[in-house]
């Protein structure tokens, strides 16, 4: 395993494609369920 400097550590990105990724699946989930709660409410039970 390789053992990064300081200045190699100020210099690593990553991940935010994921959370951008994970947080756009969830508004899209959430929008799809408000839309489908709208047209086709169930009644309780």
């Amino acid at each position: 395993m390789k053992s990064l400097n300081n200045e190699e550590l100020v210099n690593t990105t990553g991940g935010s494609l994921k959370t951008f990724a994970l947080v756009a699946a969830g508004i899209i989930v959430f929008t799809i369920g408000v839309i489908d709660g709208y047209l086709r409410p169930k009644k309780c039970r």
